[in-house]
């Protein structure tokens, strides 16, 4: 993740839309911060979304990143200095959840294409996306447990396994492109040159197909999960069971703490605090580490 206070798409331009043929391509444009994702970027990419719904040429959505990465996530300047001020009710509009949802309800597939980094709020945007396509040498994951937060939006669940759920989850490990598809987050792993062809065949083949028909296989495998309580999760927020919890979770000392270094010292030594006793290593990388003491 990373913070606000680097430099930004000059013209404020942080999303480009793009039309091919019968299909979009969206792009987050925040090069300088890994695509960090804040408020305005969020604003732009639910536009751009709603563009591509009501075009009727447009059949697919291509959702990647400029420069080094697909996105780092959220915009963790922004989202601390809410939590240090005490506002712990990330869901108005225009917060994170409504770009996913506004993916999970297009009627047309999208397809997120991913290099580099997505993390945290961006690994959930690939994970909603109807197909992700990684770079071989990309990492993924939910690394936001590291400085007390918990996920923006619940989507771990709902893509793989009850125990790779909870590894995602509960360790907050980068995960490399190989075992992201062994745990079924993504659907293709492709060398890095490679990925916006993949990205682009896979949409040009949705846009051969019958428009219609692509449209209701797609409101009929979700639907198949919001029956399941894919909404209800969601929304844990919102439930009064889980209250207590949420609001302890965001007055925790600890995670204050350390977003007081991050606004006052900046990110070299919040992340030097954060992860000052955790690893994050495998079992073969432990046992490196140990032959080398």
């Amino acid at each position: 993740m990373s913070s606000a206070n680097d430099s930004q798409a000059s013209d404020g331009k942080f999303v480009i839309y793009t039309k091919h043929e019968n299909y979009a391509i969206i792009t987050i444009n925040r090069p300088d911060v890994l695509n960090a994702i804040n408020s305005a970027t969020t604003e732009q990419l639910l536009s751009a979304f709603t563009d591509a719904d009501e075009d009727d040429d447009v059949r697919a959505v291509i959702l990647n990143g400029a420069g080094r990465a697909f996105s780092a996530g959220g915009d963790i300047g922004e989202s601390s200095a809410r939590i240090l001020s005490g506002d712990s009710n990330p869901n108005e509009t225009g917060g994170p959840g409504v770009v996913h949802m506004k993916i999970w309800e297009l009627s047309k597939p999208v397809i997120a294409a991913v290099h580099g980094y997505a993390i945290g709020q961006a690994f959930e945007l690939a994970a909603v996306c109807d197909f992700t396509v990684m770079a071989d040498d990309a990492k993924v994951g939910e690394i936001q447990i590291r400085h007390g937060y918990g996920p923006p939006v619940l989507m771990t669940p709902f893509v793989v396994t009850l125990k790779r759920a909870k590894e995602i989850l509960l360790l907050g490990d980068n995960i490399d492109a190989a075992e992201a598809l062994s745990m079924g987050l993504v659907n293709r792993v492709v060398p890095e040159k490679d990925l916006m062809v993949e990205a682009e065949s896979i949409a040009k083949r949705i846009a051969a197909l019958p428009k219609k028909t692509v449209q209701m296989n797609k409101a009929l495998i979700n639907r198949s999960y919001e029956l399941s309580g894919f909404r209800s999760a969601l929304n844990y927020r919102d439930d009064p069971n889980f209250a207590d919890l949420w609001e302890e979770s965001q007055n925790d000392e600890e995670t204050k703490d350390r977003l007081k270094v991050l606004q006052e010292k900046g990110w070299d030594a919040f992340r030097n605090e954060r992860d000052a006793n955790y690893h994050g290593r495998s079992v073969e990388e432990e046992k490196k580490a140990r032959e080398k003491q």
